[in-house]
């Protein structure tokens, strides 16, 4: 049985992730996402402080290739310590 998904794989899919603004945020999702899917390149990367500059905000564009992929690279982000939020 095959789960049902809205998207069609291959696929364009930003990843964002959200934790302090005091740590190397960006260097831990990138590495984070590089385990799942290997060629990030560095225009993929954007990040974003908050408005008061206490939280960052991570987008990193891949090509996701499923939803199997997808719902690892979540978990691992969900996982970290520092990650406070993963959509």
């Amino acid at each position: 049985m095959t789960e049902e998904t809205l998207f069609e794989f291959p696929c364009e899919f930003p990843i964002k992730a959200m934790g302090k603004a005091d740590i190397e945020l960006d260097l831990i999702v990138v590495e984070i996402v590089r385990r799942h899917v290997p060629d990030i390149t560095e225009g993929s990367v954007k990040s974003r402080p908050s408005k008061d500059g206490k939280f960052m905000a991570i987008t990193v564009v891949i090509e996701a290739s499923s939803k199997q992929q997808l719902d690892a690279i979540y978990q691992d982000l969900t996982d970290h310590p520092h990650v406070l939020v993963a959509l």
